[in-house]
């Protein structure tokens, strides 16, 4: 292309993967803090608005609901429109929602701030995956790249229980929830530096992927999952026999159902029939919504534990989760040399493994008022934080490997729905098995078994 003398236009500097990282790991780390960040002030944000148990619960699941139901929808439009274009669209709504929420008036006000942004980070997080396979076409350098990206969501749950409690203890809840507002604004004023338009597909606005969006299995799908989850989130204040539990699970499977019918008449599916077939991608799928369930199970059980049974304030509970956190830091810089060196099959098993352990100890001694925290909460917490850092960078690689470059933006949607959802459906299970005992002995279990299948059968 020249310019209207006839030189020549400079050419595009290449984009440098060593700055460009940094903005997309912290968008990733703060899509999941933003879901953990209600978890320790939903007590005061309740007395603050006079809220009910059905309110708190709506409250707590309101980011997650729109963030799972629409992430295969945000995989397609990345994947149609392009990462950086789906990348910035997506931050401006979850900017604009993440700054109403901290300003909030009245609960139906915050309410709709957290769906708004599930919305926008379900927009995110597929069109940030597209953007690192561009900047990695190598398969070499994006395994090596997913195997980093997948211990970020991890660090992130472990952030907003962190930072959350600190920041509501010292400030408010409200500054709390103003964090995900700030991120989101300095990443909208880097992201044209960084990823500037016209730098080439997949990252630009230029060349449209050819074919339409599947808006019906886009309403169905979302709808579908929306209802399920919320039907299962209710399980904690109603019993699963009640209209109020039963009515969103058979609403949420009839839409499911008929999103499958759609799907195999549809131009261009949301979710190809075939994509979900590949054995690897399965088991990754799997471990990480495991994974993710475990962990999420862990920090609300003990963030209430430790709150309830034991009186710590917010403050003391979330620096009880410092060695967890320092574990996964340190953990996680070694998945990634791991995955490569034994392969993402047997880094996710022996992670699996470990987390069972964690669990198992967390299960017997944790939850007994009477055990110092050192002996009694601190190696569960160690074991699990480094099991879950090497489960989620295998499982990350397993679940993204095999996926062709224009299929990359719901490769996203996919893996991140996974770990949106798996911790929903999991734990609402778990509770349901009577105390908090038997529940962290069933995720044991189900981690041990699910490491026994993933290591060998990823292989093929």
């Amino acid at each position: 292309m020249s310019t209207l003398t006839g030189t020549p236009a400079p050419a595009r500097p290449p984009l440098d993967p060593h700055r460009v990282l940094p903005l997309l790991g912290s968008l990733q780390v703060t899509l999941i803090f933003t879901l953990a960040a209600i978890a320790v002030p939903l007590p005061e944000i309740g007395r603050h608005f006079a809220l009910g148990r059905d309110q708190l619960i709506l409250l707590s699941a309101a980011y997650g609901l729109t963030f799972a139901g629409l992430l295969l929808f945000g995989g397609r439009i990345a994947d149609r429109y392009g990462g950086r274009r789906a990348l910035v669209g997506g931050l401006w709504l979850f900017a604009v929602a993440s700054a109403a929420a901290p300003l909030s008036p009245t609960y139906d006000a915050l309410l709709a701030a957290r769906f708004a942004q599930g919305a926008g980070a379900a927009v995110v997080a597929p069109a940030a995956m597209a953007v690192l396979r561009a900047l990695h076409p190598e398969p070499a350098a994006f395994r090596r790249a997913m195997a980093t990206w997948g211990g970020l969501s991890v660090l992130g749950a472990t952030a907003g229980n962190l930072l959350s409690g600190v920041i509501s203890a010292l400030l408010s809840w409200r500054w709390a929830l103003a964090v995900p507002g700030l991120v989101a604004v300095v990443a909208l004023a880097l992201a044209p530096r960084l990823l500037p338009a016209g730098s080439g597909p997949p990252l630009s606005n230029g060349p449209r992927r050819p074919g339409g969006l599947d808006v019906p299995g886009a309403v169905l799908a979302t709808g579908g999952l929306v209802a399920v989850s919320h039907g299962l989130v209710l399980t904690d204040a109603w019993s699963w026999g009640s209209a109020r539990v039963l009515g969103p699970l058979a609403a949420g499977a009839v839409l499911l159902a008929l999103f499958l019918v759609v799907e195999r008449r549809a131009r261009e599916p949301l979710l190809p029939p075939g994509f979900l077939r590949d054995r690897r991608r399965g088991f990754g799928l799997t471990a990480t919504a495991l994974t993710a369930a475990g962990t999420s199970t862990v920090f609300i059980l003990f963030s209430l534990f430790l709150q309830e049974e034991r009186g710590w304030s917010a403050l003391r509970t979330s620096a009880a989760f410092l060695p967890f956190a320092a574990a996964l830091i340190v953990s996680g810089r070694a998945a990634g040399p791991l995955v490569r060196r034994c392969g993402p099959g047997a880094v996710t098993g022996g992670g699996l493994a470990l987390g069972a352990a964690g669990l198992g100890l967390l299960a017997l001694s944790g939850l007994d008022p009477g055990i110092p925290y050192a002996v009694g909460l601190l190696p569960g917490f160690l074991l699990l934080a480094a099991g879950a850092a090497a489960s989620f960078a295998g499982s990350a690689v397993l679940a993204t490997e095999r996926v062709p470059v224009e299929r990359t933006g719901l490769a996203g949607g996919v893996h991140n729905t996974a770990m949106e959802t798996g911790p929903t459906v999991v734990f609402a299970v778990l509770l349901s098995l009577g105390s908090d005992p038997v529940s962290l002995a069933a995720a044991a279990g189900l981690f041990a078994v699910t490491a026994a299948v993933t290591r060998p059968a990823s292989r093929t």
